[in-house]
């Protein structure tokens, strides 16, 4: 079993050599493929608030709780399961960022105002 195993890296090893796609020169013939531009998400999670700040930001009502935000999601997504919810700063204020995550398995993003609790929009 352990030299089936060892045979098995060695093969492997010799196959990645052979394709030129480890070691200095892969850089300079170009056999590392470069890594397509990724669209900057929405959320980079630095300008999110602390479950302890969105506890303030609802006891102080200056957002909808994160039912409500929920709930107008659901409205928009009939019969997705919420998955994350977090209370960010956006350009018009604060918006709840919600993951929902539809029945064939395809994941929705969706923001709702945090002031007045109406779906915003969704990407």
């Amino acid at each position: 079993m352990r030299q089936a195993f060892a045979l098995l890296i060695v093969v492997s090893t010799a196959a990645v050599l052979a394709t030129g796609a480890v070691g200095p020169l892969a850089e300079e013939t170009g056999a590392i493929a470069q890594a397509p531009a990724a669209r900057e998400p929405m959320n980079r999670g630095d300008d999110c608030l602390s479950p302890a700040d969105l506890r303030e930001a609802v006891a102080e009502k200056r957002v909808v709780p994160p039912l409500s935000a929920i709930r107008a999601a659901r409205q928009i997504v009939p019969r997705a399961e919420i998955q994350r919810a977090s209370l960010c700063r956006h350009e018009a204020g604060l918006v709840y960022l919600l993951t929902a995550l539809r029945r064939d398995g395809q994941f929705l993003h969706v923001m709702v105002d945090a002031q007045s609790g109406q779906v915003s929009g969704q990407w």
